[in-house]
């Protein structure tokens, strides 16, 4: 018996190599290290690709679904070179199974003439194709949602700013209403979705939308 997943092994590695290169709009705390210049290290955008996969299988899905976690952002983000993947790419490399689950969960970030489209359209075509959407695609959808809120939260509440050179949630597009109002409309979205695995990420995202009202919305002392 093989020790290894293909799957896993193959979508680890195009991950890590698509997104080489790039980073985190934040950090959550402390840098893992400073430059010798006093720069500190920012977080590579595979650390949360990880932790999405990590948190997906710890609440019991397979390796197809762990593999489609790891490369849940592959279509929408962009490589360090401003490429962008395509289906058909994707499709080259990985199974068929695989690449639907990552098209689930890619937002349609532009219209048919190429502009990038608003944010909370973005956000509302999302909601509405994740009702529709397998349950394995739901699992990622609120595995990659969970971690966004969390670093937010700990860093929130660690004083920390939440974006480099900043405090306020510019580069997110969207201010905290915006951003409480989008991760309550996709617990919604999954309230029909009836996979046992679900229950406890949705109860993971609630916990943490509870702590970011308490810090985003704190009336200063």
């Amino acid at each position: 018996m093989d020790p290894f997943d293909p799957r896993l092994e193959r979508a680890t590695e195009l991950a890590a190599t698509w997104h080489s290169g790039t980073f985190r709009k934040g950090r959550w705390g402390a840098p893992v290290y400073t430059t010798e210049d006093g720069r500190a290290a920012p977080v590579p955008v595979f650390s949360h690709l990880t932790a999405v996969a990590l948190t997906v299988q710890r609440a019991g899905w397979p390796a197809d679904v762990v593999a489609a976690a790891f490369l849940h952002d592959i279509l929408e983000d962009p490589n360090r070179e401003g490429e962008r993947m395509t289906r058909e790419t994707l499709a080259m490399h990985v199974d068929d199974e695989v690449v639907t689950l990552v098209q689930h969960v890619t937002e349609d970030g532009y219209d048919a003439s190429g502009q990038k489209r608003p944010w909370r359209t973005r956000k509302e075509a999302y909601i509405a194709h994740l009702k529709q959407a397998p349950d394995e695609a739901v699992a990622i959808s609120l595995a990659d949602k969970l971690h966004n809120l969390w670093t937010m939260n700990q860093s929130l509440n660690a004083g920390r700013p939440l974006f480099e050179g900043g405090d306020d949630f510019t580069a997110l597009s969207a201010g905290p209403a915006e951003q409480h109002w989008f991760f309550h409309a996709l617990l919604q979205a999954t309230v029909d979705h009836s996979d046992q695995r679900l229950k406890s990420l949705r109860a993971q995202v609630t916990q943490e939308l509870d702590r970011f009202e308490q810090l985003a919305f704190a009336q200063p002392t």
